[in-house]
């Protein structure tokens, strides 16, 4: 078959259940499309042919003894940030890029346990620092949409490697939008899950308050067969919740369109920055909910233009702390010939590190400074407080959240953007970090330029079933997560 890489992971289960095609080559074809498209797509890091093979004969050897799940057998692409034994974990920096993980993520381990085959890591901000996949020590990702334009961040290989049709599925992390925003640039689905829903053990921190990881894939049918392996309590993670675990493939149609209340806030349609093709995209998909029987309540989210330097305080903040660590002595990469201590630390961090990850170490460190600690982390603290107040009263008249995923579509590659340009982009995805919410983004059509815009549907805590069931309605409803990009039809 020459079209595997076009079937759902439906499909994909039923053809490996019903003896169609094989694991293994399954797992071929895919790593004859990665070997013949990535050069221009750059969405892989490190690709892992031998490991793919191998796990792919295992997961055959275990369908014919019986023994296979729903999963077994399909193939992923985990983000660069998740360790995985024995291969390469980077987290897209030059001061990882030598380090061999001894041990796997437990997004990695849940994976291999329900038998999916790991093609390799794909490509992404260094650190997960940046919305563009620019910021990475391997060089620039480029959105299959359009190659000259990028394909978002800090995910953002995950999300070109799976609009290229170069694995079914991937694993995201997003910290301030880094699922939901490259979904948006690249027309597919991303779900962020509530903070502690996934587990953060073996994943690289950025700001360990704020991270968390999630699935990417094509459809909400698609991501909520990946939801249903990544999700669940860890105890190796202080921060995982002990919920009890929706089925989340089960629960698609438990949410019925008809009679959502559907939040619209005002404040986020007046936001100087949204492209007019986004706007109508995004109303465009807001009433054809309302054709589906959803009722649209205006709301007030009075902090909107507080998330920016809130969040821009307390991530660098938690950057500074977290990345201490990586100082020549302790891990990472170590400098040439150091003249003394101090020299070794100086050097092995300024080289090892790219410029946004060190624009924002300084700006964090100088937040939790004596006589600044309180004047700028402690107040952007409470200020997060009043931002999660905000969403929860929202919340007592509505089900839902509908804003844009990103203000504009895919900026081009090399776009002089400013650091605080590019901090504001992030505008409709941060607070949802940093109230620690559920929140979806779902293709919704494009702009003149043939580039995707994304609807997000923020949701209440724990209701990762609904935001899905209610992407999955809308999807079944019209055909934009079935479109794809020139790249990936031409080598079908």
């Amino acid at each position: 078959m020459t079209d595997l890489h076009r079937l759902s992971i439906r499909e994909l289960s039923e053809g490996l259940a019903n003896a169609q095609f094989s694991s293994r080559e399954l797992t071929e074809h895919y790593l004859k499309r990665i070997a013949k498209i990535d050069a221009q797509v750059k969405s892989y890091v490190t690709v892992t042919p031998e490991l793919a093979l191998a796990e792919a004969d295992a997961a055959d050897t275990l369908r014919k003894a019986g023994g296979a799940n729903v999963l077994t057998g399909v193939p992923i692409a985990h983000k660069d940030i998740f360790c995985t034994q024995g291969i390469k974990t980077t987290a897209g920096s030059k001061i990882l890029d030598n380090f061999i993980s001894p041990y796997d993520a437990t997004v990695v381990a849940k994976g291999k346990a329900a038998g999916l085959v790991t093609l390799g890591k794909v490509n992404m901000d260094e650190f997960a620092m940046g919305s563009t996949s620019e910021n990475s020590y391997y060089g620039a990702t480029a959105n299959p949409w359009n190659l000259n334009h990028v394909p978002g961040g800090s995910s953002g290989g995950s999300a070109a490697a799976v609009a290229a049709d170069l694995a079914p599925f991937a694993t995201g992390t997003d910290t301030g939008g880094s699922i939901r925003q490259p979904a948006s640039f690249c027309g597919l689905t991303g779900l962020k899950p509530t903070y502690g829903r996934v587990s953060r053990f073996g994943m690289i921190a950025y700001a360990s308050s704020l991270d968390q990881g999630g699935p990417m894939a094509r459809s909400a049918e698609d991501c909520a067969y990946l939801m249903n392996v990544m999700a669940g309590h860890d105890a190796k993670d202080s921060t995982s919740m002990n919920q009890t675990v929706d089925n989340y493939v089960a629960n698609l149609n438990d949410t019925s369109v008809k009679g959502l209340r559907i939040g619209i806030p005002k404040q986020y349609f007046n936001v100087a920055g949204l492209a007019e093709d986004v706007k109508a995209r995004v109303e465009e998909s807001l009433k054809k909910l309302e054709d589906m029987g959803a009722t649209l309540v205006e709301i007030d989210l009075n902090m909107t233009e507080s998330y920016v330097p809130t969040y821009y305080l307390i991530a660098p903040a938690e950057a500074s702390s977290n990345l201490q660590r990586f100082d020549g002595v302790r891990y990472g990469y170590r400098c040439e010939n150091p003249v003394d201590l101090m020299d070794l630390y100086k050097r092995s961090r300024s080289e090892g590190f790219g410029a946004e990850v060190q624009r924002r170490i300084l700006i964090g460190t100088y937040a939790l400074s004596a006589g600044y600690y309180d004047a700028y982390y402690v107040k952007a603290q409470k200020v997060r407080r009043l931002i999660q107040q905000d969403f929860l009263k929202a919340f007592e008249s509505v089900d839902v959240i509908a804003a844009p995923s990103a203000p504009t579509t895919a900026y081009k590659i090399g776009a002089d953007l400013t650091p605080v340009e590019m901090y504001l982009g992030d505008i409709y995805t941060l607070a949802v970090n940093l109230a620690g919410l559920p929140a979806i983004n779902a293709p919704v059509g494009f702009d003149q330029n043939n580039l995707p815009v994304g609807l997000q549907l923020i949701g209440n805590y724990w209701s990762e079933s609904q935001l899905l069931s209610v992407v999955h309605q809308y999807q079944q409803a019209t055909d934009w997560h079935t479109q794809r990009a020139a790249i990936a039809e031409e080598n079908a």
